[in-house]
């Protein structure tokens, strides 16, 4: 069941990765990436992070997270201009912690903001639309080794 926050969403923090955050990361990809396949490619696409070989990039980039009465509830990873990590717990989907993770990540892109999103992830990509992003490629691609459609969304800062 989801927590009802909406009162408390106004109370959103927005800070940058700390270490001891790692473990909590993990453990909200690991509950939205289901979500964020459904409708894209097979379920058995999904790979723990922790055993997901872009862990190692994730790791480079530049990490905020969302905390929210006191817990990380989201996290977004920016390297240089692409936004490739964007994921809230779905305990806290339909907050505006998404959009509040996007806006803070593109404060620290200049140039032309991207990111790859699933065609059928229509939640991100409306979050992403809404937002000014603008789908400039669709491609074929796979996911753990299932086929799967990516669209390229870009935006100008």
């Amino acid at each position: 069941m989801k927590k009802d926050r909406s009162l408390e969403a106004s109370r959103l923090l927005i800070r940058p990765l700390q270490p001891d955050d790692w473990q909590r990361i993990t453990q909200i990809h690991d509950a939205a990436r289901p979500d964020e396949l459904a409708g894209s490619c097979d379920p058995r696409a999904f790979v723990p992070l922790a055993e997901d070989p872009e862990f190692e990039d994730l790791k480079k980039c530049q990490i905020l997270v969302a905390i929210l009465e006191r817990e990380l509830v989201g996290f977004v990873g920016i390297d240089n201009e692409y936004l490739g990590w964007l994921y809230v717990d779905p305990e806290s989907y339909g907050q505006g912690i998404g959009r509040k993770l996007l806006q803070a990540g593109l404060k620290l892109v200049s140039g032309t903001a991207w990111t790859i999103a699933l065609a059928g992830n229509t939640r991100a990509v409306r979050l992403y639309e809404s937002e000014g992003f603008q789908e400039t490629s669709r491609f074929q691609s796979d996911n753990a080794g299932y086929p799967c459609t990516c669209l390229r969304l870009e935006l100008q800062t």
